[in-house]
């Protein structure tokens, strides 16, 4: 497995030839009772008398290895680099059906307190530039296991959308010495059009211009630009996101069962470039969030437009119809 660049979009391509694919597991779940293949990497003591909480493990088709530089070099005018990363698989609770909406506050609270510790783990390793979670549930979202899991990803790189968002927050930073998603957060809660929920210090609402329908971001209202942070010095506010996060993705599920989620924190800033003069103001002009696609199979032309998104209902509409589930 390698990484090649595409030199029009800049963004980062990992391929191979002859790969295996993953085999369809079929009997007793991997990742129950504690199973002795797994490479467990962290784990987190259990609740209610249980052996662990939330632990994260290597994944057993592990598309980055930990092992080795990325040895970056060029190929003509393209650029190609070893798939050197770590890709974890995160499993959000020892119970198989304890999935992040049915399961309690707390159970959901020590799943993203295991985040934010891998976060701020990975970072330390200079070769990484970003750390992804995410989460991919239903079939159609291309769901892996049937446990209740989500995804980790450290690359060395950024992946192109979250480059999107950096530079954008950078020049409105440079323009205003001000926060866009602090911008954005402080007209939603005044408008209350695509506001769904508020918990404490984290707030649930449809973005003005959604990509898809129901279209769901939680972000903090207090600024703060890494998740790991907030996982880590405001362990009591975790309740609450844990709470509007359980919540949220519960009302979701009143619409479609399928839903793509995905964690965006700033990027690795630990190890500064001694000449490259990237994200100076990063703490100051970035918002970390998380974003939940759902996927209306009845909506399918909403996922053919990959530049242009096409949504055929507003964000007021579906914060309006998610506002009135029954959760």
């Amino acid at each position: 497995m390698e990484l090649r660049k595409d030199p029009i979009t800049r963004s980062w391509v990992i391929t191979g030839d002859d790969v295996s694919e993953p085999v369809p597991h079929t009997g007793e779940c991997p990742f129950c009772n504690g199973a002795q293949s797994l490479q467990v990497v962290s784990t987190l003591p259990g609740l209610d008398g249980a052996a662990w909480s939330a632990r994260a493990v290597v994944h057993p088709h592990a598309l980055y290895r930990i092992e080795g530089e990325p040895a970056r070099r060029a190929d003509g005018l393209y650029d190609r680099m070893g798939s050197v990363g770590a890709h974890e698989v995160l499993l959000e609770n020892p119970r198989h059906d304890g999935h992040l909406w049915n399961a309690s506050d707390a159970e959901v609270e020590q799943f993203l307190r295991l985040a934010a510790q891998r976060i701020q783990d990975l970072k330390r390793d200079s070769r990484f530039k970003y750390v992804s979670i995410f989460k991919n549930h239903g079939p159609s979202a291309g769901q892996e296991f049937e446990h209740p899991t989500s995804q980790l990803t450290a690359t060395t790189f950024v992946p192109r959308r979250v480059l999107y968002e950096l530079r954008a927050g950078r020049d409105y930073f440079e323009n205003k010495e001000r926060c866009v998603f602090c911008d954005i957060l402080a007209q939603e809660e005044r408008q209350q059009l695509r506001v769904l929920e508020i918990r404490g210090d984290y707030v649930a609402f449809g973005p003005y211009a959604p990509r898809v329908p129901y279209e769901c971001w939680i972000m903090p209202r207090s600024h703060e630009a890494s998740f790991e942070r907030t996982g880590s010095s405001r362990v009591a506010n975790l309740a609450d996101l844990a709470a509007l996060l359980r919540r949220t993705l519960k009302r979701i599920r009143s619409v479609t069962e399928a839903f793509h989620l995905v964690l965006h924190t700033s990027p690795n800033s630990q190890h500064q470039s001694g000449t490259l003069g990237y994200w100076k103001t990063l703490d100051d002009d970035y918002h970390w969030h998380i974003e939940i696609l759902p996927i209306i199979e009845a909506k399918s032309k909403s996922y053919t437009f990959k530049e242009v998104y096409y949504s055929p209902l507003t964000s007021e509409t579906a914060v309006q119809r998610l506002r009135e589930a029954k959760i």
